[in-house]
């Protein structure tokens, strides 16, 4: 959805507004198409998607990038006057409260079960 509104925002751009503005760098590398990075520049790798096979580990990290994804949306909010692009963005944060939401129930379904033999149903050497 953020790389639509990236598009929309920039799809009619003249070489003036190009040049007079921080989008130039971007321009010269990709043009006007849509290239997956964080606010620094860097691009999204599969590095920044932490799994380590134990629910109680994952579910954290869930939670945490729900409220790392709120905090940006919080950021975009700051900076933007566009009201289209706003409501977008306020939704978008909205859908990421509720995700916590439910990672939140999990981990209290998880907490709840951590007595049961076999929770840790990737690590069999948890119940030798």
């Amino acid at each position: 959805m953020i790389g639509a509104i990236v598009h929309q925002l920039t799809r009619n751009m003249k070489d003036s507004q190009i040049q007079d503005s921080a989008f130039a760098p971007y321009f010269v590398d990709h043009t006007a198409g849509v290239y997956p990075t964080a606010a620094s520049g860097f691009p999204w790798n599969a590095a920044s998607i932490a799994v380590k096979g134990d629910p109680i580990a994952d579910l954290t990290e869930d939670l945490a990038a729900e409220q790392k994804a709120r905090v940006t949306y919080d950021n975009i909010l700051r900076l933007s006057d566009d009201p289209d692009v706003n409501n977008v963005i306020k939704f978008l944060r909205e859908r990421e409260v509720v995700h916590f939401q439910r990672f939140g129930e999990a981990m209290q379904l998880l907490r709840e079960k951590l007595n049961q033999k076999n929770v840790y149903c990737m690590n069999p050497a948890i119940d030798m």
